[in-house]
This record gives C-alpha cells, structure tokens and sequence, in this order.
C-alpha cells in the first residue's frame, strides 16, 4: 500500500492578512525611498520612470543666469500636488486641444484706436463691463494701438494652437532661464514665447546669446519676440503685463497658457501642471496665494512701504475708488475664493470665456492705475460675472514648481550697479496704513473690517 504525500502551502503564505500587510509594506517603502529622493516635495509622479529630457542650452559664463536664487522658506508640504501619467496627460490635453467647443462661447473685443493701449476708459466705463450677460456684447481688451512684432513671429504665435508658455524681460530686468523636467513629447505640443524690448537684445547681444544677423532668436526651448515698445507705455512694467494679461490675443489659436515672471525657472513639465491645476480641478485659472497677504489693502501698504510703486497718492487714489465702489475685506463669505491677493509670479489658465474675461478687465485695471496687478485683482474678480473658477494653491506647492531669482542686479549699459552681495530687505506680514486711513476715507470701513473693529 502506497504511502500518501500531502502538497500543503507554506504557513508563511496561509495568511491573506499577512500578505497583504506586507504588500503594504513593501509599497509604503518605495514610495517613501523615492519621495526622499525627490527634490520636490510638494510633487508626486504617478511613475517616477517618465522620460525628462536633459537641459537645453548652455550659456556662457559671463551671464550668470542661475546667481542669486531666493531660499525657500518652508521645508515641509501639506498639500502636495499629484501628478497623472505623463503619457495619458499627453494624449488628453492634445483631445482636448481639438475639441474646440471645450473653450465657448467666445468672448468678441471692442477694435477701433484708441490714445492708449486699452482705451484710457473711466471707472465708471470700465466696471459697466464686468456684467457680462450678453456675449454678443464687445469688450474692451487693449490692442487699440498696434502690438508691434515681425511678420514671422506673428505668424509663429498664430500656429500655436495647443500649450504656450509665456514670459517676458523689457529693460533688461531679468535673465532668461530654461525650464526643466520637460518630457519627451512636450517640445512637440507646447510653445514657449518670450517677449523682449531693444534694451534686452542689447544685453543678449552683448553675452552672445543670439547673432545679430539673424532674422529670428531663439534661446534654448524660448523664442525671442522682439517689441517695439516706442508707441506702447513709457514704463516697461505696463509693456511687460501686455502679455501676461493678453496672452489669450496674442495667441489666438491656443487653449491653455503658463504664464511665468522672467524671475522664475519652471521645475515642472507644463503639461503636467496644466492638467494636475487646471484639467482635473475644472478651473479657468490656477494661481498661487500671497504668502503673508489676504487683503487688498495689506498688499497695497507694502506696495506702498516697500516702494514698488512710488506715487504714493496713486495708490490712494486707486484704493479710494476701490472702496468708493464696493471693495470688500476678505471674509469666509467670498468662499470658494480662499484670499484676495495671489502671487501674480505664475498664473495657469484655461482660454475660455470665464479666464478671457477676467484678464481683460484687469488689464483696463492696470492701464488705469499701475501694473500692480495684485491690487485690482479681488476687486475685478468680486465684481465680474459670470464668476470665475480659481484654483488658488498653497504658496509651498509654488515654492516647488519654480525656483526664484533676484532681479538683475547689473543691466546691460548701466554704470552703478547693486552689491551682488547686499541683501534684499527683510519681508514683513504687517504694513502701516497711515496713507489709507484717515477721517473721511472711503477706506475707513474697509480697514476697520480688516482689523476686526466694525463693530466697536
């Protein structure tokens, strides 16, 4: 009689409940080992795998283009941005590029000439357009006096049709800096524009970035749109937010845009983001917060204090009309909107009707006062409808999808310069308030809301 043999499992591998804790594990593990091998910790890839292509250009050492970054000031991330497979994030933008009813109605623009880039409209003119009920109804938007470029860049700007990303350096005030962590595929679905004046392609020429005998620039991923500012604003600030505002006419073609100060070197492949902070959250307009501000008015007393605009009674002015017609401290009342004052420094956007809008009207904004568009920000997004949907992100996660630079501190064909090693004055989150609050201010409720004393 044959002795029976019994197959068993091994005891180790009886138990679901062990397995399972120990797939647990071994996950929890490689996520934690590969998130400490991140340098960004507010970012997470679906696949750490995907292809990133390496940098772009190599500049000569006289230029200096990585001096002087900023620290960040937080180590630690609460609200970590997450990231989609490259490759579906690839292909869903690129659908959602084509499927142009994604982006209606259109919004129609005022045309004619005007004395100024946008019109120089009265206040009254300008919030008569922050209804929009109609929209066969033309807004005003700039371009009343022509936006001179070159025949080939215009034409450039109108074949973007997809991503464009977006920057500009007039008066030589900042370096020009090559994104990373670029994908395989976004060089082939996403355009980079950045917009100069005469006084920057000096500089350019200068470090010999680009030839002068060459009818078009280009500086690594960036294309170089020269401008003729002559016939546009003496100051090279109001230039400069031309495209940041009007990105969406300048380049009527695409469907989403990033816009990024020159100060800024993008960390993040663009196609990600825009799908992580503007796709997936269904927003017109992904922006950061202000670290230290949630009023209108804070911002305006540093504005004021830390002199980034000098005409101090222009500033009043400007916030006098404000609270003259129905500027509001923030309160949980203005929820979803979670602060009244971004960091302006990267804006995503979504070309639609609700994102179009809103930058046209802030632009009249800044014609009228400055280009401190911080300050008209609330005031034109309270106002405006239909509503705008923001995402408005936590200042950590901006912190590890860019990295900041001081302005230059030398520009091309300036005698004095600043110490490379001066330092920059230390940022306060209180700001004195004596050019806003005095009796019979329009102001005074607004400032007695803000410090919670309306009702003493």
């Amino acid at each position: 009689m044959g002795k029976v043999t019994a197959t068993t499992t091994p005891l180790f591998f009886q138990s679901k409940l062990l397995c399972i804790s120990l797939l647990y594990l071994f996950t929890t593990l490689f996520l934690a080992f590969y998130h400490s091998l991140s340098p960004t910790k507010c970012l997470f890839r679906s696949s750490p795998f995907d292809p990133i292509q390496k940098p772009h250009f190599s500049y000569p050492p006289s230029y200096g283009e990585h001096k002087y970054a900023i620290p960040t000031d937080r180590s630690s991330c609460s609200s970590p941005v997450l990231f989609s497979d490259y490759g579906m994030v690839v292909e869903e933008i690129h659908n959602l590029c084509k499927n142009s009813s994604a982006f209606l109605p259109a919004l129609r623009y005022l045309e004619g000439k005007g004395d100024t880039f946008a019109g120089n409209l009265s206040t009254q003119k300008r919030i008569s357009y922050f209804k929009h009920s109609n929209n066969s109804m033309k807004v005003p938007c700039g371009f009343l006096k022509k936006f001179q470029v070159s025949n080939s860049d215009r034409i450039a700007m109108g074949s973007c049709n997809g991503v464009v990303v977006v920057s500009a350096i007039f008066n030589d005030h900042d370096k020009i800096r090559q994104p990373i962590g670029l994908g395989s595929k976004t060089l082939g679905s996403v355009c980079f524009f950045m917009f100069i004046d005469d006084i920057t392609l000096k500089g350019l020429y200068y470090h010999k970035l680009i030839p002068q005998n060459s009818p078009d620039y280009k500086v690594g991923v960036w294309r170089i749109v020269k401008v003729s500012s002559k016939k546009l604003y003496e100051n090279p600030a109001m230039n400069g937010v031309i495209p940041k505002y009007l990105v969406h006419r300048l380049f009527p073609n695409s469907k989403f845009s990033i816009w990024i100060d020159a100060k800024l070197q993008l960390m993040v492949d663009p196609l990600l983001l825009i799908h992580s902070l503007v796709v997936s959250t269904n927003a017109d307009m992904a922006i950061s917060k202000h670290p230290y501000y949630i009023h209108t008015m804070e911002e305006a007393m540093a504005t004021a204090r830390w002199k980034k605009w000098l005409d101090v009674d222009a500033l009043t002015r400007q916030m006098e009309t404000y609270c003259e017609n129905r500027l509001q401290p923030w309160t949980p009342d203005k929820l979803p909107y979670t602060t009244d004052v971004p960091d302006s420094a990267l804006i995503l956007r979504k070309h639609g009707l609700g994102n179009n809008l809103f930058s046209c009207l802030l632009f009249n904004e800044l014609e009228a006062f400055n280009p401190r568009d911080q300050l008209g920000f609330a005031f034109v997004r309270d106002q405006m409808n239909p509503k705008i949907k923001l995402n408005m992100f936590d200042v950590e996660v901006f912190e590890q999808i860019v990295v900041e630079y001081r302005h230059n501190l030398k520009k091309f064909g300036n005698i004095e310069a600043v110490s490379g090693t001066k330092a920059r004055p230390k940022r306060t989150k209180t700001a004195r308030h004596e050019h806003f609050f005095f009796k019979g201010s329009s102001c005074q409720n607004y400032l007695l809301e803000m410090w919670g004393e309306s009702n003493i």
